[in-house]
Protein backbone atom coordinates (compact mmCIF):
# COMPACT_ATOMS: atom_id res chain seq x y z
CA UNK A 1 0.00 0.00 0.00
CA UNK A 2 1.59 3.23 -1.19
CA UNK A 3 -0.95 5.95 -0.51
CA UNK A 4 -0.47 9.71 -0.25
CA UNK A 5 -3.14 11.88 1.38
CA UNK A 6 -3.36 15.49 0.23
CA UNK A 7 -5.75 18.31 1.02
CA UNK A 8 -6.17 21.50 2.97
CA UNK A 9 -5.38 21.69 6.67
CA UNK A 10 -8.30 20.29 8.66
CA UNK A 11 -9.53 17.91 5.96
CA UNK A 12 -8.57 14.83 8.01
CA UNK A 13 -5.29 13.67 6.45
CA UNK A 14 -3.55 12.72 9.68
CA UNK A 15 -6.58 11.16 11.37
CA UNK A 16 -7.63 9.18 8.30
CA UNK A 17 -4.03 8.34 7.44
CA UNK A 18 -3.33 6.79 10.81
CA UNK A 19 -6.56 4.84 10.65
CA UNK A 20 -5.95 3.64 7.08
CA UNK A 21 -2.40 2.56 7.95
CA UNK A 22 -3.56 0.70 11.08
CA UNK A 23 -6.35 -1.05 9.22
CA UNK A 24 -3.95 -2.25 6.52
CA UNK A 25 -0.80 -3.03 8.51
CA UNK A 26 1.03 -0.24 6.71
CA UNK A 27 3.46 2.34 7.99
CA UNK A 28 2.29 5.90 8.53
CA UNK A 29 4.23 9.12 8.05
CA UNK A 30 2.92 12.64 8.54
CA UNK A 31 5.49 14.87 6.84
CA UNK A 32 4.58 17.87 9.01
CA UNK A 33 5.25 15.80 12.13
CA UNK A 34 8.52 14.62 10.61
CA UNK A 35 9.59 18.23 9.97
CA UNK A 36 8.71 19.31 13.51
CA UNK A 37 10.59 16.36 14.97
CA UNK A 38 13.70 16.92 12.87
CA UNK A 39 13.74 20.71 13.25
CA UNK A 40 12.92 20.69 16.96
CA UNK A 41 10.48 23.55 16.34
CA UNK A 42 6.84 24.02 15.42
CA UNK A 43 5.90 24.88 11.87
CA UNK A 44 4.77 28.31 13.08
CA UNK A 45 8.20 28.88 14.64
CA UNK A 46 9.99 27.77 11.48
CA UNK A 47 7.89 30.18 9.42
CA UNK A 48 8.46 33.02 11.91
CA UNK A 49 12.19 32.51 12.44
CA UNK A 50 13.44 31.14 9.13
CA UNK A 51 10.67 31.92 6.66
CA UNK A 52 8.40 29.95 4.41
CA UNK A 53 11.10 29.19 1.78
CA UNK A 54 13.17 27.43 4.47
CA UNK A 55 10.12 25.47 5.61
CA UNK A 56 9.41 24.42 2.02
CA UNK A 57 12.97 23.06 1.71
CA UNK A 58 12.44 21.05 4.90
CA UNK A 59 9.12 19.85 3.53
CA UNK A 60 10.70 18.66 0.28
CA UNK A 61 13.37 16.78 2.24
CA UNK A 62 10.69 15.17 4.46
CA UNK A 63 8.67 14.08 1.42
CA UNK A 64 11.78 12.58 -0.16
CA UNK A 65 12.53 10.70 3.06
CA UNK A 66 8.94 9.48 3.51
CA UNK A 67 8.72 8.16 -0.05
CA UNK A 68 11.94 6.11 0.17
CA UNK A 69 10.11 3.12 1.66
CA UNK A 70 7.13 1.26 0.25
CA UNK A 71 4.09 0.14 2.19
CA UNK A 72 3.18 3.47 3.71
CA UNK A 73 0.34 5.89 4.04
CA UNK A 74 1.83 9.37 3.84
CA UNK A 75 0.03 12.52 4.93
CA UNK A 76 1.55 15.71 3.54
CA UNK A 77 1.06 19.31 4.56
CA UNK A 78 -1.60 21.19 2.64
CA UNK A 79 0.92 23.39 0.83
CA UNK A 80 3.22 20.60 -0.33
CA UNK A 81 1.34 20.51 -3.64
CA UNK A 82 2.55 24.00 -4.51
CA UNK A 83 5.96 22.55 -5.40
CA UNK A 84 6.24 20.90 -8.81
CA UNK A 85 9.03 18.71 -7.42
CA UNK A 86 6.81 17.51 -4.56
CA UNK A 87 3.92 16.81 -6.93
CA UNK A 88 6.20 14.67 -9.09
CA UNK A 89 7.64 12.80 -6.10
CA UNK A 90 4.22 12.15 -4.56
CA UNK A 91 2.62 11.01 -7.82
CA UNK A 92 5.53 8.68 -8.43
CA UNK A 93 5.18 7.11 -4.99
CA UNK A 94 1.68 5.74 -5.25
CA UNK A 95 -2.01 6.47 -5.19
CA UNK A 96 -2.76 10.08 -4.33
CA UNK A 97 -6.02 10.66 -2.47
CA UNK A 98 -7.37 14.20 -2.13
CA UNK A 99 -9.43 14.59 1.03
CA UNK A 100 -11.93 17.37 0.44
CA UNK A 101 -14.11 19.42 2.74
CA UNK A 102 -16.04 22.60 2.21
CA UNK A 103 -14.55 25.91 3.34
CA UNK A 104 -16.80 26.33 6.38
CA UNK A 105 -16.05 22.81 7.60
CA UNK A 106 -12.31 23.36 7.20
CA UNK A 107 -12.50 26.63 9.11
CA UNK A 108 -14.60 25.06 11.88
CA UNK A 109 -12.11 22.21 12.29
CA UNK A 110 -9.06 24.51 12.21
CA UNK A 111 -10.50 27.08 14.60
CA UNK A 112 -11.62 24.45 17.12
CA UNK A 113 -8.22 22.71 17.20
CA UNK A 114 -6.15 24.64 19.76
CA UNK A 115 -3.04 22.52 19.12
CA UNK A 116 -3.14 23.25 15.40
CA UNK A 117 -3.66 26.96 15.98
CA UNK A 118 -0.53 27.17 18.11
CA UNK A 119 1.58 25.07 15.76
CA UNK A 120 0.53 26.32 12.30
CA UNK A 121 1.19 29.71 10.73
CA UNK A 122 -1.35 32.01 9.13
CA UNK A 123 -0.66 32.04 5.41
CA UNK A 124 -2.82 34.94 4.31
CA UNK A 125 -4.00 36.87 7.36
CA UNK A 126 -6.00 34.12 9.06
CA UNK A 127 -9.69 33.42 9.37
CA UNK A 128 -12.25 32.07 6.98
CA UNK A 129 -10.96 34.42 4.29
CA UNK A 130 -7.52 32.79 4.45
CA UNK A 131 -9.02 29.33 4.06
CA UNK A 132 -10.99 30.47 1.01
CA UNK A 133 -8.07 32.33 -0.57
CA UNK A 134 -5.47 29.60 -0.08
CA UNK A 135 -7.88 26.77 -0.96
CA UNK A 136 -8.81 28.53 -4.20
CA UNK A 137 -5.11 28.74 -5.10
CA UNK A 138 -4.41 25.10 -4.25
CA UNK A 139 -7.56 23.41 -5.59
CA UNK A 140 -6.30 23.10 -9.18
CA UNK A 141 -3.06 21.58 -7.88
CA UNK A 142 -4.91 19.07 -5.69
CA UNK A 143 -7.12 18.16 -8.65
CA UNK A 144 -4.13 17.74 -10.99
CA UNK A 145 -2.25 15.50 -8.57
CA UNK A 146 -5.02 13.29 -7.19
CA UNK A 147 -6.03 9.91 -8.52
CA UNK A 148 -9.26 10.20 -6.55
CA UNK A 149 -11.06 12.77 -4.40
CA UNK A 150 -12.93 11.72 -1.26
CA UNK A 151 -15.38 14.00 0.55
CA UNK A 152 -14.83 14.34 4.30
CA UNK A 153 -17.48 16.89 5.27
CA UNK A 154 -19.82 15.45 7.94
CA UNK A 155 -18.19 12.02 7.65
CA UNK A 156 -16.53 9.79 10.23
CA UNK A 157 -12.87 8.93 9.56
CA UNK A 158 -13.79 5.20 9.45
CA UNK A 159 -16.14 5.81 6.54
CA UNK A 160 -13.49 7.82 4.73
CA UNK A 161 -10.89 5.07 5.24
CA UNK A 162 -13.41 2.52 3.95
CA UNK A 163 -13.99 4.63 0.83
CA UNK A 164 -10.26 4.77 0.17
CA UNK A 165 -9.93 1.02 0.65
CA UNK A 166 -12.84 0.40 -1.71
CA UNK A 167 -11.33 2.64 -4.35
CA UNK A 168 -7.93 0.93 -4.02
CA UNK A 169 -9.55 -2.49 -4.31
CA UNK A 170 -10.96 -1.73 -7.77
CA UNK A 171 -7.72 -0.30 -9.15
Amino acid sequence: MNVVLIGYRGCGKTTVGRMLANRNDAGFVDTDELIVHQAGASIADIFANQGEPHFRKLEEAAINMATKSAGRVISVGGGAVESKTNRSTLRGYGTVVWLQADIQTLWNRISSDAQSQGQRPNLAGGGLEEVEQVLNRRTPLYAELAHVAIATTNRHPNAIAEDIEAWLAIQ
